[in-house]
């Protein structure tokens, strides 16, 4: 039996790919912050679906959370409660608005919510992954200062790690919640391409992809924006201006099934190092950001956040390192 773990899979689009891969007869672990907020839905799925749908909490925000999550998870797959893992999904994340606010490691929100603690998650639970196994990580078009996405919400910055997880100390000027969001998509693409340099050089068969679900209003991203705000973004006017002026846009179900289809699905099994994107109805392999491809890069943002995670060289899984 398959099973596959999904952070934040519970709401949005996560809980959209958590029913899709339900009914394709997929046990599921729910990862999350909240077990009450988590146990309707693995109800859900089981009673429908006849599936196991496992609870763990984890908050991504927390390295000490993350680093229980994975023992716990680690005991469970151990004493049989959990089939062979077969995918990760790191689809958890926000946008954090308002005053800059940092994590109980005292990193920057969005950076540690969005990037580290999923870079976390991956380092300790790939050496328990299937042989040919997936993980998944939910990015945004936003990442692409050279697209809509990216202008609208705020060009991303440079994607050094120290920087973004001490933005805003000492003095210096924070970036803008839309900039933080926007650097820590670009730093999630470079992790997936980066995770695929490493295996692909160890000749493991695991496969490392990036996806844009695209712009769902209905997921509660603008959940901290003014009501006024959250009821434009929601309206089919505001829908039919976002296609108009070039904005990647999509909805709900379709985002969730195509990335139930990219976690699952024989026909993306040679898709590692690849970046997907729902339009529209349509789920494409394009092109991210040009920054995304630079390797020196992505070397240097991998390695830093290692320091950051305070996880050392003997430590990482041997196809990583």
């Amino acid at each position: 039996m398959t099973s596959i773990l999904i952070t934040g899979g519970h709401s949005g689009i996560g809980l959209a790919a958590a029913r899709a891969l339900a009914a394709k007869d997929i046990d599921l672990v729910l990862a999350g912050r909240s077990i009450e907020r988590m146990r309707p839905v693995a109800d859900e799925l089981e009673t429908k679906h006849g599936v196991t749908a496992t609870l763990l909490p984890l908050d991504t925000s927390s390295l000490a959370s993350v680093r229980a999550a994975a023992a716990q998870f680690r005991t469970m797959l151990d004493a049989g409660e959990i089939s062979s893992l077969d995918a990760i999904l790191c689809n958890a994340g926000g946008r954090f608005d308002g005053e800059i606010s940092y994590s109980p490691d005292g990193y920057e929100t969005t950076f540690a919510t969005n990037c580290l603690g999923h870079f976390l998650l991956v380092e300790l639970l790939v050496p328990n992954l299937s042989e040919s196994g997936r993980v998944v990580y939910t990015a945004s078009g936003t990442h692409d200062p050279d697209s809509m996405d990216g202008r609208l919400v705020g060009a991303a910055a440079e994607p050094d790690a120290f920087a973004l997880a001490n933005n805003g100390k000492n003095g210096g000027k924070a970036l803008s919640a839309g900039k933080r969001y926007s650097t820590s998509k670009l730093c999630t693409v470079m992790y997936a391409y980066e995770l695929d340099r490493r295996l692909r050089k160890a000749g493991s068969s695991i496969s490392s992809i990036a996806f844009d679900p695209g712009s769902v209003p209905e997921t509660g991203f603008l959940r901290n924006m003014p009501e006024p705000v959250r009821w434009l973004a929601a309206g089919t006017a505001m829908k039919w201006v976002s296609k108009r002026i070039g904005v990647t846009t999509s909805d709900m179900e379709f985002s969730g099934a195509s990335l139930a289809a990219i976690a699952a699905d024989p026909d993306y099994a040679g898709a590692s190092g690849k970046y997907f994107q729902a339009k529209e109805g349509t789920l494409s392999a394009v092109r991210s950001a040009r920054l995304s491809y630079d390797e020196p890069r992505a070397t240097k943002l991998w390695n830093d956040s290692k320091q950051l995670i305070r996880l050392t060289t003997d430590q990482e899984p041997a196809q990583l390192r």
